[in-house]
C-alpha cells in the first residue's frame, strides 16, 4: 500500500505535472491510502465551501483512513525525539504521525516535502521513486 501526503494531494489539486502527481494518478486506487490527517492538512487549505466539498467527496473514493490512536502518538513522539538527538527538528505532527504510520504498517510513502528525507535515511521509511 501507498500513503499519499498531503504535498502530492495538494499538488494534484493545483494541477502540478510531478513524478509524484504523475504516480499517484497511474495508481490503482485500491493501493492508495487517503489518511485522515492528511485530509484535513488539505481541507483546511481550500479556499471555499464549494472546493471543500468536491476535495472531501475525492478522498471518500479512497476511503479516509485513521492513522492516529495511541501507539502511534507515543511512537511519533519517539521518533521526533530519536531525530532531535541527532540535530533534525521535524516540523509538523502531521508529518510526524504519517511518516509513523507508514514505519508500523510497512506502506510506502509518496511524498514531495523534504522532511520526510530525514525518516527515510535515519529510521528507513520506504518511499516511492
Amino acid at each position: 500500500m501507498i500513503v499519499a501526503d498531503s504535498s502530492v494531494w495538494i499538488d494534484n489539486i493545483r494541477q502540478r505535472d510531478t513524478r509524484q502527481v504523475r504516480q499517484l494518478r497511474a495508481s490503482d486506487q485500491g493501493e492508495i491510502i487517503a489518511g485522515d490527517v492528511v485530509v484535513l492538512e488539505v481541507l483546511r487549505g481550500v479556499r471555499s465551501e464549494r472546493e471543500a466539498l468536491i476535495q472531501e467527496a475525492r478522498f471518500r473514493a479512497y476511503g479516509i483512513t485513521p492513522m492516529v490512536d495511541a501507539e502511534i502518538a507515543a511512537l511519533a513522539a519517539r521518533h521526533f525525539r530519536t531525530l532531535r538527538a541527532i540535530g533534525i527538528t521535524i516540523r509538523s505532527s502531521v508529518d510526524l504521525i504519517v511518516a509513523t504510520y507508514c514505519l508500523m504498517h510497512g506502506h510506502s510513502l509518496l511524498h514531495n516535502d523534504r522532511d520526510f528525507d530525514h525518516f527515510e535515511r535515519h529510521l528507513g521509511l520506504r518511499v516511492v521513486r
